[in-house]
């Protein structure tokens, strides 16, 4: 342990250090149990030292998320523009399932990241790349929403929550809690008619990635219909 500390305190810190540090560090224990104070031990320096590199713990939230979002994989050469979008998407899922907080952290920011901003600014060249007009183009950017980032407010987690009475989780086998099927049964009917994946956040009964990817789908076969007709808004 004495020789793992001295180590550190050789180690030249970095802002690319720092961020990976910090990253690591909400992987393990969330976004709410880092603070610079943690994050100059776990990096055997003095808490001073960090703000060299980062000035507060909001550019500190920033940099982690833009390290992250830098993690999406890039447009696959000769791609389509559907299957760029698809792709890049289900890359962004797949980093926020690595990184459980930067959803939030996303969210959470007032104004969005350089990383983020650049993630963006591509997805839309990639319409605009496929011959998507800029009025097209913008009206997707709003119908993805923060799908395109890789996430989405989950229908049946509200739905969930809203049936249960008391802080106890419902067996997954019981499927709609009896006094919220009574009250709303199209939505008793439909909770449990799809495939199981008991660690889901979506709900019991449900396979996050096969109801993301048929939303995400979904979408993206409305927008190309919509291209080919050369869809355009109302003057």
């Amino acid at each position: 342990m004495v020789e793992q500390a001295e180590a550190l305190r050789r180690t030249p810190l970095s802002r690319e250090r720092v961020l990976c540090t910090a990253v690591a560090l909400a992987d393990a224990g969330g976004i709410e149990s880092l603070s610079m104070r943690n994050l100059a031990q776990h990096l055997g320096v003095v808490p001073m030292a960090l703000y060299k590199h980062v000035a507060n713990k909001d550019e500190l939230l920033d940099g982690m998320i833009d390290a992250v979002v830098g993690e999406i994989d890039p447009p696959e050469p000769d791609a389509d523009w559907k299957q760029t979008v698809r792709g890049r998407i289900l890359s962004a899922r797949q980093m926020l399932l690595r990184h459980p907080w930067a959803a939030l952290a996303i969210e959470s920011r007032n104004t969005p990241t350089p990383g983020v901003l650049g993630y963006l600014d591509s997805m839309v060249g990639a319409f605009r790349a496929g011959g998507f007009s800029t009025d097209l183009a913008h009206h997707v950017m709003h119908a993805m929403g923060s799908r395109i980032l890789g996430f989405s407010q989950e229908l049946f987690d509200a739905t969930r929550r809203a049936g249960r009475s008391g802080p106890a989780e419902p067996d997954p086998a019981a499927g709609f809690p009896p006094e919220a099927a009574a009250r709303f049964p199209h939505l008793a009917e439909i909770a449990g008619a799809a495939s199981h994946d008991d660690a889901s956040v979506v709900g019991p009964g449900c396979d996050d990635q096969f109801e993301f990817e048929f939303a995400l789908d979904l979408l993206l076969d409305g927008v190309d219909r919509l291209h080919r007709q050369g869809w355009r808004s109302a003057p």
